[in-house]
């Protein structure tokens, strides 16, 4: 469908950030956002580019209180010869589609998907940061708003995109982050929306992750919700362990997000030299195998912070410190 664009005057455009450098992510927007409607019986409807703006909502919309909502993450570079770049987007669309599937709302096409964040990222291309370390982030959203009350899936949606410069997902940047081992709270269970990228699978994080931060740890890493045994995700990230000199990381069960990273890392290790495994694993062989040796690198993969080192783990009030807390080869190469 064309896009109907309803532009702002080159006065009314916001200013640039001066120091891409300084960046904090997801806090800056560019001038612009995307918006798609949906009706049942009509489909997707109404694609516009429209100054950025905020979403009028009923205070009945469906997802204020029944959570259909789904997300994607992706990221906009700028080439040498100043091309823009996006990772593979093609499989974000797809990602985004299963998601949707998941939480019982209605798919975009691919080509669609990808026809309008293009456009959308054209028309911004000046926000597109060039420092190494930095790119504009997109966010690519899916809500139900039909304005009515009752255990259903909606009749109304709207997908919107919006746009944010940004630098390191990390403020410390590549540097080895630490991981606390939360053993009472669980992401995901099986035959939950662990595979879907909603919104409430981060909601019920938060609280785990608060208690990661009290203790002086960036991120929770996630144990199996049944047993509490088996290693899953990092609250943004996959994860990986290069143990016995192979790439090892949890398969996916439907309780751990596809990544897109993940999957491109598992592809590339056979290029690079070093075997990828997807097996099951517990938290007791991994804090044994840090202890044996055996364990010589952890790093979590994703796409705001891309490849981010783990330095230190702590189960059980025992810190483990993983390659004297530096970042390892694999994770240096593979970023």
């Amino acid at each position: 469908m064309d896009i109907k664009k309803t532009l702002l005057s080159p006065e009314k455009l916001k200013p640039l950030y001066e120091d891409a450098l300084q960046l904090k992510f997801g806090k800056m927007f560019t001038d612009y956002m995307f918006t798609l409607n949906y009706a049942e019986g009509k489909g997707w409807y109404g694609p516009e580019i429209k100054p950025y703006q905020p979403l009028a909502l009923d205070p009945a919309c469906a997802v204020f209180h029944y959570g259909q909502e789904i997300f994607e993450g992706q990221k906009a570079y700028k080439s040498k010869n100043n091309e823009i770049l996006l990772f593979r987007p093609e499989e974000n669309a797809a990602r985004f589609n299963r998601s949707m599937k998941r939480m019982s709302m209605p798919e975009i096409p691919v080509e669609d998907f990808l026809y309008y964040e293009t456009e959308l990222i054209k028309l911004e291309e000046r926000w597109i940061p060039t420092l190494k370390g930095t790119s504009l982030y997109i966010r690519p959203t899916g809500i139900a708003t039909e304005p009515a009350l009752g255990v259903k899936p909606s009749s109304e949606y709207l997908f919107f995109i919006i746009l944010s410069p940004v630098g390191a997902y990390y403020s410390s940047g590549f540097k080895p982050c630490s991981l606390w081992v939360s053993t009472e709270y669980a992401r995901a269970g099986e035959g939950g929306t662990g595979a879907a990228k909603a919104g409430g699978n981060y909601g019920g994080s938060l609280a785990a992750t608060a208690e990661a931060l009290r203790k002086g740890y960036n991120q929770v890493l996630w144990l199996d919700s049944k047993e509490h045994r088996f290693v899953e995700e990092v609250g943004a990230m996959n994860i990986f362990f290069v143990m016995d000199n192979k790439l090892v990381t949890p398969p996916l069960a439907g309780t751990i997000l596809p990544g897109i990273t993940r999957k491109s890392l598992l592809q590339l290790a056979k290029d690079l030299g070093i075997e990828p495994v997807e097996r099951m694993i517990s938290i007791d062989e991994v804090v044994d195998g840090i202890s044996a040796g055996k364990v010589t690198e952890i790093f979590g993969a994703g796409t705001a912070a891309v490849i981010s080192p783990v330095g230190k783990i702590c189960f059980k009030d025992k810190e483990y410190v993983i390659n004297n807390n530096e970042t390892g080869p694999w994770a240096q190469k593979f970023f």
